[in-house]
């Protein structure tokens, strides 16, 4: 260690006789010798602040300091960085460890110039706030873990359980992660942009991935479109809150994907007042620093940077994601503007006791939310250049998702866009139909959660959109366009097949996919239950018959408009249906008298799909009636019939519009002499 402080005094010298300014020294702010570039300066010669030849506290009983001179800190209840998925817990430093030494000058207890041979030495200013940690560790990475190293299927490089890392100028101290693992106290830049005493230029997180892994491989197999479940080998996470919630199965590690994802391949430019993502000129270059501080964290766990100022009544990890994707002056060029989405009737933000953990369930339950992060992987996301895919978008790789074989299962990562969906709307407890996203029917037959799609959806349903399985009909309907149409009605989109995606209909109403600006998926619309379009519902008057309730006459009659654009009172199944077709009565003869009359495709057809519970109700074409606004059929006053639907004969029994629909196929005025609540059928 003696050569360390040789060294220092020749520095000094060199600098002296160079004519060099202090700031031009190695050291940079940690010379806080006279004329000293940072915050606080004294009357010593650089080195002798922590450094002694002589006197130093090797003499008492702590023989391996380098030469140390400066009062060590004795602080030893620091709040220490936890998170629930951490593997290898932190431990307080040691007296006269190299974290130690560090800290008694950052952790704020122990002043500089507080000097062992020299006393108390007279210094002027002070330090940064931010560089005084004060008693508490929790914004800063983690380190001095507790031996020996464990390594599982996260984020930890494997390799460093063998007491190395991917770069040699990151070394491991002991085997252990200290302060100088990542600090050269004695070299400011290093880095040239970042400074802070870094062993290595940290641009693109150069640094960062020396311990955090980025191969396929290292740690768990990463699953693709032909992998089978029994086939997945990733080792399986054993922290008992992640095995508490079902995180036990399918583990994989998405930051193996980072090297392709957008977050490490943006080269947006990144403006010079931007807070909280990096110190760096572009999107790549900041890399790991877009999203997380090493120091002083805001966010605590996962060490999340957030916002400055924050936005009010929003949770940690989407404060993270807004930093850029608010359509502000941050990132040139701009981005779209995913925040002004929500604004409109979007997904609901964390709030209150329904905040995101990394370790929640999967199947989100009465603590549900809408994270960025539950759609997306910040680590594995790419950007979506192309529509073509009917699985799950580029955007959401890497992304959990649950199976809709059992409602149950995990799947990591989601192979279908729906996976991520169910997540929340499949078997999910506690679901709720809010008001906010409009009118919701009531249909004839729901399986018994109206709000369960897997029911909807699934193969055992008897009718669907061809979501969750390719279409079952055996001849294409007449109505079905050979391409989707854009936003605005007319010009053609993306070419129909026998899948679509969820985003197909619930989507931005401005998504750059069908022609607009503004970013895909539904995030929020303008239009309600997040549509991307247009879909009115018919409805009745609130009460009994014969002046309100199901079966009475429909109040919000809608012009007959076929138009397929924005104006378009059916726009959304104008998309992929032409209702022109639909109207010429080409599929059922009596299309173009109820369209005519005002009534809407949600009168007599489900969006989603038919479950397989109905013994009346064949489900056939997505027939399921909206109880909201039909009744059980009163040809009488003596004989009601329960509604019911025929594929082979293309007729109904039930009473709408006032009027019956008789098991005959004759329609008469309906005899409203039975006062039908809703549910009573």
């Amino acid at each position: 260690m003696k050569n360390i402080f040789i060294v220092c005094v020749l520095l000094l010298a060199a600098a002296s006789v160079s004519g060099q300014t202090a700031q031009e020294d190695v050291l940079g702010i940690h010379n806080l010798g006279p004329g000293s570039p940072g915050p606080v300066s004294g009357p010593l010669p650089a080195c002798q602040f922590c450094h002694a030849p002589h006197s130093g506290l090797n003499s008492i009983n702590l023989p391996n300091l380098p030469l140390w001179s400066q009062k060590l800190s004795t602080v030893s209840n620091y709040t220490l960085y936890t998170s629930s998925t951490e593997v290898n817990p932190e431990m307080e430093p040691t007296l006269g460890s190299a974290s130690n030494l560090c800290l008694s000058c950052h952790d704020g207890t122990v002043a500089p110039g507080t000097n062992v041979p020299y006393g108390s030495i007279k210094m002027t200013g002070t330090m940064n706030s931010q560089d005084l940690f004060q008693g508490t560790l929790q914004g800063i990475h983690p380190f001095n873990f507790q031996m020996p190293l464990n390594c599982s299927n996260d984020n930890l490089q494997t390799i460093l359980c063998s007491g190395a890392t991917a770069s040699s100028a990151v070394q491991l101290v002991s085997g252990n992660v200290q302060c100088n693992t990542c600090h050269d106290p004695h070299v400011e830049a290093t880095d040239p942009v970042q400074l802070d005493f870094l062993v290595m230029n940290n641009a693109n997180s150069a640094m960062c991935l020396s311990c955090h892994v980025t191969e396929p491989g290292q740690i768990a197999a990463v699953r693709t479109p032909t992998t089978t479940a029994a086939a997945i080998t990733a080792a399986t996470v054993t922290n008992s809150t992640l095995a508490a919630n079902g995180r036990t199965d399918n583990q994989y590690n998405a930051f193996t994907q980072w090297k392709q994802s957008i977050h490490a391949s943006a080269v947006h430019k990144v403006s010079k007042n931007a807070k909280g993502i990096g110190p760096y000129g572009s999107v790549n270059e900041n890399a790991c620093l877009s999203c997380h501080a090493s120091h002083n964290a805001p966010g605590g766990a996962q060490l999340l940077s957030g916002p400055t100022p924050e936005n009010p009544n929003m949770d940690a990890v989407t404060q993270n994601c807004i930093s850029c994707h608010n359509g502000g002056s941050n990132l040139s060029p701009a981005i779209p503007n995913v925040f002004a989405e929500f604004a409109k009737t979007g997904h609901p933000f964390p709030a209150g006791r329904n905040q995101h953990s990394t370790e929640e369930s999967v199947v989100l339950k009465n603590d549900r939310h809408a994270t960025c992060v539950d759609c997306h992987d910040p680590h594995s996301s790419m950007q979506t250049s192309s529509f073509t895919s009917t699985t799950i978008r580029a955007s959401q790789n890497g992304a959990i998702g649950v199976s809709a074989t059992d409602g149950t299962s995990t799947v990591n990562p989601a192979l279908d866009q729906y996976e991520t969906c169910l997540r929340c709307h499949g078997t999910s407890p506690g679901k709720q139909t809010l008001a906010v996203y409009g009118y919701a029917p009531a249909r004839t037959s729901n399986g018994g959660d109206a709000l369960n799609v897997i029911m909807q959806f699934g193969v055992t349903a008897s009718s669907s959109h061809p979501v969750m399985h390719e279409s079952k009909s055996p001849l294409p309907q007449p109505s079905l366009r050979k391409f989707m149409l854009n936003l605005d009605g007319h010009t053609q989109g993306r070419a129909m097949t026998s899948r679509i995606l969820c985003s197909d209909c619930h989507n931005s109403d401005d998504n750059r996919e069908f022609g607009g600006t503004g970013p895909n998926g539904p995030h929020g619309s303008r239009y309600s239950h997040i549509l991307e379009r247009s879909y009115e519902f018919s409805q009745v008057a609130p009460g009994l018959p014969p002046t309100a309730g199901p079966g009475s006459t429909i109040t919000n009659l809608l012009p007959p408009i076929t138009d397929p654009g924005v104006s378009g009172p059916y726009s959304l199944c104008a998309k992929c249906h032409d209702l022109t077709n639909i109207v010429s009565n080409a599929s059922f003869s009596k299309h173009a008298l109820h369209v005519n009359a005002g009534f809407s495709c949600s009168v007599c057809h489900t969006a989603h799909g038919m479950g397989p519970n109905s013994s009346n109700v064949t489900g056939e074409r997505m027939v399921n009636f909206d109880l909201k606004v039909v009744a059980e059929n009163a040809s009488s006053s003596f004989f009601r019939s329960p509604i019911s639907y025929s594929r082979a004969t293309n007729t109904c029994t039930l009473t709408c519009h006032n009027y019956s629909h008789n098991p005959d196929g004759t329609v008469t005025p309906a005899l409203n002499t039975v006062k039908m609540p809703v549910g009573k059928h």
